[in-house]
């Protein structure tokens, strides 16, 4: 049974995956383990690091295996649906936050072009990846600020904004102060009400 992880397969199909063989489709499928899509050898997307790569004889085998369909080169003829897809990449920036992201980066990871997915999450989401990613970087700042006595500047780094003062405009612009007004505002209403607890 041919399915084999990591780099337990044979150097033709790594050649195959690197050179985008179209001559080998119909001998495997490969899965990305850190993005959990398959593809066929001769997809066009970022060659990936061959540690991640698993082999598979058939995209069954590969869906068995909770891997789904890539989106550019449609192994087998099968398309996952836009909305899990959508889904499949909010999951991810949940988790890749803090890293550098831009819509290149996120139609390679997600094996789709920058102008479907910036399309296709504006339409199940109601708001562009970017407006998502900044959000989360928000809520993610905000927490910092009430929860640890991390200064600004290193929030803002901590949570992927790639300057200070970007973090400062756009926090204030979002939230109405700035991240240092907001976590005098917060301790202050802490210490309000502790002080009437005490009471």
């Amino acid at each position: 049974m041919l399915n084999l992880k990591k780099a337990d397969f044979p150097n033709e199909y790594w050649r195959a995956i690197i050179d985008c063989d179209a001559a080998y489709d119909d001998h495997f499928l490969y899965g990305v383990i850190t993005t959990g899509i398959f593809c066929r050898p001769s997809c066009k997307s970022r060659v990936p690091n061959k540690e991640n790569v698993k082999i598979f004889k058939n995209a069954m085998m590969a869906l068995e295996e909770d891997f789904r369909p890539c989106k550019r080169c449609k192994p087998e003829g099968l398309n996952l649906p836009t909305e899990e897809w959508v889904e499949q990449i909010a999951e991810w920036i949940d988790t890749h936050y803090s890293e550098p992201l831009t819509l290149n980066i996120l139609a390679d990871i997600s094996h789709g072009s920058p102008y479907h997915l910036q399309r296709s999450f504006k339409r199940v989401k109601g708001i562009s990846p970017t407006e998502y990613i900044q959000s989360l970087r928000l809520e993610k700042a905000t927490w910092l600020l009430e929860k640890s006595e991390q200064p600004i500047n290193e929030i803002g780094l901590a949570v992927g904004f790639s300057s200070t003062p970007y973090f400062m405009t756009l926090f204030k612009r979002k939230m109405g102060n700035t991240p240092l007004e907001y976590r005098k505002a917060y301790l202050k209403t802490q210490a309000l009400e502790r002080e009437e607890s005490e009471e």
